[in-house]
């Protein structure tokens, strides 16, 4: 579960006033919700989400993740409980390594260092196992260096490496926003899978109205720093301040416009002769 609380993020630019790219946000992602997070250029998003990475410290308000306040804990720290994968496909992986060492490096986070072999035949099986039930194909790519493969291709192994110890939140930072269409489509569908198989709380930023309506169990419209929308199993909630919700009432139905009819033109006046 993901608790932010009055989170706020200022920033000064010199002799400029206060921005406050995060301004007193809250809202509560319940274990196992996939929450897409959608807003402009400048709206938010991606500090708020940097936020709860650890990458930006608040000014002020918490965040929980699973119950522990991370709110003054680091980037590191909070990598026990976070998953994350990132704009650039290059960010998340090591592209002069395999595809199966990378996933080693994932497999081998948070255990402590050793002189033991990292690609073991055991490992090789899982990693094959978790490539093919995501993307059917990859798995036959083991020893390729992911640095040879394609953008979109990238991004679904660091999909499997993010969750290789299944994080408590899932944080997707406009992954597909640096892929072509097709890319795009097939990498949406690989972390819809992977969401839905795992029962994985996820919170996903991104630019595309299309994936916004497609993915997802609760939406979240940000907006200078504040949730403007938040819509969730069909509700919706204006604007009440600070991202609380409610529940809104379907609005009345439109009536017809009625057709107004068009005045008649006046007779000519006929002139009778005495």
């Amino acid at each position: 579960m993901l608790d932010v609380s009055a989170a706020t993020v200022a920033f000064t630019a010199p002799g400029g006033p206060v921005v406050r790219a995060v301004d007193g946000v809250s809202f509560q992602v319940p274990a196992g919700t996939f929450v897409v997070v959608i807003g402009t250029n400048g709206s938010g998003k991606s500090t708020l989400l940097g936020s709860i990475a650890g990458t930006v410290r608040l000014d002020s308000g918490r965040i929980a993740v699973a119950g522990h306040d991370v709110t003054r804990w680091s980037e590191q720290r909070r990598a026990r409980f976070l998953g994350r994968v990132f704009q650039d496909p290059r960010a998340g992986t090591a592209s002069s390594l395999t595809v199966l060492e990378n996933l080693a490096v994932a497999a081998r986070r948070g255990r402590p260092a050793g002189l033991a072999w990292a690609t073991t035949r055991r490992l090789r099986e899982e990693a094959a196992g978790r490539l093919a039930a995501i993307q059917p194909g990859l798995e036959t790519r083991l020893d390729q260096p992911i640095g040879s493969m394609s953008g979109g291709q990238r991004q679904v192994v660091s999909l499997v490496m993010a969750t290789w110890h299944r994080p408590e939140v899932l944080l997707l930072d406009e992954h597909t926003a640096a892929l072509d269409p097709a890319a795009a489509d097939r990498v949406v569908k690989a972390t819809a899978r992977l969401v839905r198989d795992q029962g994985l709380t996820a919170l996903m930023v991104t630019h595309s109205l299309e994936q916004a309506a497609a993915l997802g169990d609760r939406l979240l419209l940000v907006h200078r720093g504040r949730i403007a929308l938040d819509v969730e199993g069909g509700s919706e909630a204006p604007p009440l301040g600070r991202g609380s919700r409610r529940p809104l009432r379907p609005p009345p139905p439109r009536r017809p416009a009625r057709r107004r009819r068009r005045p008649h033109p006046p007779r000519p006046l006929r002139l009778t002769p005495a």
